[in-house]
């Protein structure tokens, strides 16, 4: 028997300045706060020990904060010393997560309003069926390098009519 699908609780993503990405993701997404940015310390505390084993000894201090869209996914946001942006932002032949998808009907108004903050537009808003549905499609980055993609409508509906096709 296959497994039960499981849901999707949050991604975490590191920001070379976490209270700007709060206001970022706040402002332009509409995501809410959970957690105001918060200061971890590499120490004995539960947390520190947590982290500790997560990203290995001499980690020293970081930023969380953690936020949530409106269908309940969180957005745990890190701010680490030494923190870059790589020079290939979208590495895509790298193993590893390399964008993640929000939902708006209003595709344009909300690529507008990510460059109105500091952000870019990677590419032309595109349709999966041109003149017979009007899912769209656009890959943006945000003010600190993450790139993201944006749909007009839900993953289910732009894929179920095969997109590819």
């Amino acid at each position: 028997m296959p497994p039960t699908p499981r849901s999707f609780s949050h991604i975490g993503l590191s920001v070379p300045d976490v209270d700007a990405a709060v206001k970022f993701y706040a402002e332009v997404l509409g995501f809410y706060v959970i957690m105001a940015p918060t200061d971890v310390v590499e120490d004995d505390s539960d947390i520190g020990i947590m982290c500790t084993d997560v990203f290995g000894p001499a980690w020293k201090k970081l930023r969380i904060a953690h936020m949530a869209t409106a269908d309940r996914v969180g957005i745990e946001l890190f701010q680490f010393e030494g923190n870059h942006t790589p020079e290939n932002n979208l590495d895509y032949r790298r193993t590893g997560t390399f964008h993640f998808c929000v939902q708006d009907p209003d595709v344009e108004g909300l690529v507008e309003k990510i460059v109105a903050h500091g952000g870019k537009q990677r590419m032309p808003i595109r349709y999966y069926y041109p003149g017979e549905k009007p899912y769209r499609m656009v890959y943006v980055e945000d003010p600190f390098g993450i790139v993201f993609e944006i749909y007009s409508h839900s993953y289910e509906l732009t894929y179920s009519s095969g997109a590819y096709s």
